[in-house]
Order: structure tokens, then C-alpha cells, then sequence
């Protein structure tokens, strides 16, 4: 009998006091291309099969010991053009995926895609309820009123929304600019609405590039994404490093404008999920399509001079308004102005 209480108490061993919090646990260390892609979708190609591209993009490698990337279709062409940004970017990346298993090279891509989609995913959320506050005055009330944090008001024929998001023709643009047949025929969508992209709202059929994706709308989207949610205001009251200061993001990138364009126009539809299989804002079409615009040799001269604009100051390091270095910075503005102005 007491060999039977000695063993159940050993087998009963009492743990630590319950009086106490627990051990603490050790901090699961995430994969490094978790981090990469979600940066790299945002900035170089956001809507990708990144387990094909990398398969693909090594069996392409193989077969350019042989022959030329020019005798490849355009499609393969521009897919290994992506593949090859996506191995410049990540230094190791190539030796991994010719030493790993095929396994290896899939669990590679699933990394990647799992980032550019949670960011995807994150960017869309964060944006559904700013743009409204962007879009409404502060103080003033809309009727019908829009719902910060649903979109069952909005959309492409809301009244309200009216002003950003009349339905523009592309064909039609891109004709009378005389441009790319390529890029008329991709650019045709029914649902492109663009007018939000312009400054003010103003689109010019005659001068389809002018104030095309400088609209004050798209700038703080831009900051609001790879600066911080605070950039947006004159006074940023960030507390971490924002995107672009975490990847070293110093100049704006055509596929980041893109992105932004693509994240905003989905947050001022009626769409509640961002999917392919939405056929109303068809945001992959669109996406795809705004890349094309941008890689036309045509258009070279128009995209140079998107990218200096000031958008550009959302990579950047935002300084208060009365520090020392703005300081600096404004004096040396004041003396360039004046120089020019005796010149």
C-alpha cells in the first residue's frame, strides 16, 4: 500500500510555484526573406507567383549557357528580368537555390510570397480608413456619409467619391498622347478610374501625362506606406524606422508608385477583398497595367521626370520644421534661389 502512494506522488511531481508567471518563452526568430518580400513586393513586382518565378528563373539560367535572352518570348523575357532584381536584391540568394532541393527552392518562394502578401494584406487594411479622412475635409460632414472603416459606401458610382473616382478611358488617353499600341491595347479596362491619380483631381484629354500620379492623394499614400502612418502629417511622430529607412530605400521606384496606385484605387472601391477574382476593380489588371505604361521606351522622358517629383521626399528622412538641419537645408535653398535669380 505505501509502495502505491510512494509511486503515485513520483508520478505526480510537483511543478514549479504556481504563484509565479512562467518561463519566459524564447523569441521564435522569423526567416530573413520574410522581410525581403515584403519589401520587395511593395517596390519591385507585388502581385507574383514567387515559387514559379524562381523555378523558372533557374531553369532559365541553364538554358542562356546556350542560347540568348532575346530569343525567349516577351513575357519570359520580362519574367526573368524580375528574377534577376529578386537574386541582385538578396545577396546569397542564388547560391541557396542552386544548392537546395527542389523542396528548398519552393519553401524559397512560399518565404517571399508569404511577405509581399502580409504586406499586401497590411498596406490594404491601413489604408481603408485614412483615405477617407484624406478625401474629407476635417469638420466637414458628407451625405451619404463614408464609414472610415467599411467600404459599403464607397465605390466607382458613389456621389460622394465622385471627384476621384470617374471612370477614364484609357484607350482613349493613350491615343491622343500617339503612344505604344501595347500599352492602348493593355490600358483598356472599362474600370481604370484615374482621376484620383491627377493633381487636383484634373484631367487634361489633351496632356494625359500632366499632373498624372501627382495627386495629393497618392503622395500620402506613398508616405503612409514607406515613411510612417505620421509622415503624413508636418510633424512625424513615428517611434520605429519606417520601411523605406529599413531597406535602405532612398529614391522612389516606378513598381512602389504603381503599387501605391493600385493599393489606393482598391481602397476607394467597394471591394472588400483584394482577389483576383474580382472582376469590378480587376486591381491585377490594373497593376500590370500601369508597370506596362512605365517600361514603354516611349514614355522614358515622362516616368524620369514622375519619379523626380516630389514624391521622392517620402524616401527620405523627414526633419521637423525647426531643427538644424532644416535650417541648414532652407538656407542653402534661399541661396540657390538667389543665385539663380543674378545669373
Amino acid at each position: 500500500m505505501e509502495d502505491d502512494n510512494v509511486s503515485s506522488n513520483e508520478s505526480r511531481k510537483r511543478g514549479s510555484s504556481a504563484l509565479q508567471l512562467g518561463p519566459c518563452k524564447r523569441a521564435l526568430k522569423s526567416d530573413p526573406l520574410l522581410s525581403h518580400g515584403r519589401h520587395f513586393g511593395c517596390t519591385v513586382f507585388a502581385l507574383c507567383n514567387y515559387p514559379s518565378l524562381l523555378t523558372n528563373g533557374i531553369l532559365q539560367l541553364e538554358q542562356l549557357e546556350e542560347v540568348s535572352i532575346e530569343d525567349f518570348p516577351a513575357e519570359e523575357r520580362q519574367e526573368h528580368l524580375v528574377f534577376e532584381r529578386l537574386l541582385d536584391s538578396y545577396p546569397g540568394l542564388l547560391e541557396r537555390l542552386r544548392e537546395g532541393s527542389e523542396e528548398e527552392v519552393l519553401h524559397v518562394g512560399e518565404l517571399i510570397g508569404k511577405g509581399a502578401s502580409t504586406a499586401r494584406g497590411e498596406d490594404t487594411k491601413s489604408l481603408k480608413p485614412v483615405v477617407i479622412d484624406w478625401i474629407v475635409p476635417a469638420g466637414e460632414v458628407v451625405l451619404p456619409p463614408l464609414p472610415r472603416n467599411s467600404k459599403i459606401s464607397r465605390g466607382f458610382t458613389t456621389h460622394s467619391l465622385a471627384n476621384y473616382s470617374v471612370l477614364l478611358n484609357w484607350t482613349g488617353m493613350m491615343q491622343r498622347s500617339n503612344k505604344s499600341c501595347k500599352a492602348v491595347k493593355l490600358l483598356s479596362v472599362e474600370t481604370n478610374g484615374l482621376v484620383f491619380s491627377y493633381t487636383n483631381e484634373a484631367y487634361d484629354p489633351d496632356n494625359p501625362w500632366n499632373g498624372l500620379l501627382r495627386s495629393c492623394l497618392l503622395v500620402n499614400a506613398y508616405r503612409h506606406v514607406f515613411t510612417s502612418p505620421s509622415s503624413v502629417e508636418k510633424e512625424p511622430k513615428a517611434t520605429r524606422a519606417g520601411n523605406a529607412r529599413l531597406h535602405s530605400m532612398t529614391a522612389v521606384t516606378a513598381p512602389s508608385v504603381a503599387y501605391i496606385t493600385t493599393q489606393v484605387r482598391f481602397a476607394l472601391s467597394s471591394s472588400s477583398v483584394f482577389s483576383r477574382t474580382d472582376t469590378v476593380t480587376d486591381s491585377e489588371t490594373f497593376y500590370h497595367s500601369i508597370l506596362d505604361l512605365f517600361e514603354d521606351p516611349d514614355e522614358r522622358g515622362e516616368v524620369t521626370n514622375l519619379l523626380i517629383f516630389p514624391t521622392s521626399t517620402a524616401a527620405k528622412r523627414t526633419l521637423k520644421a525647426n531643427s538644424a538641419l532644416s535650417k541648414i537645408r532652407q538656407k542653402r535653398a534661399a541661396l540657390k534661389d538667389s543665385n539663380n535669380s543674378t545669373s
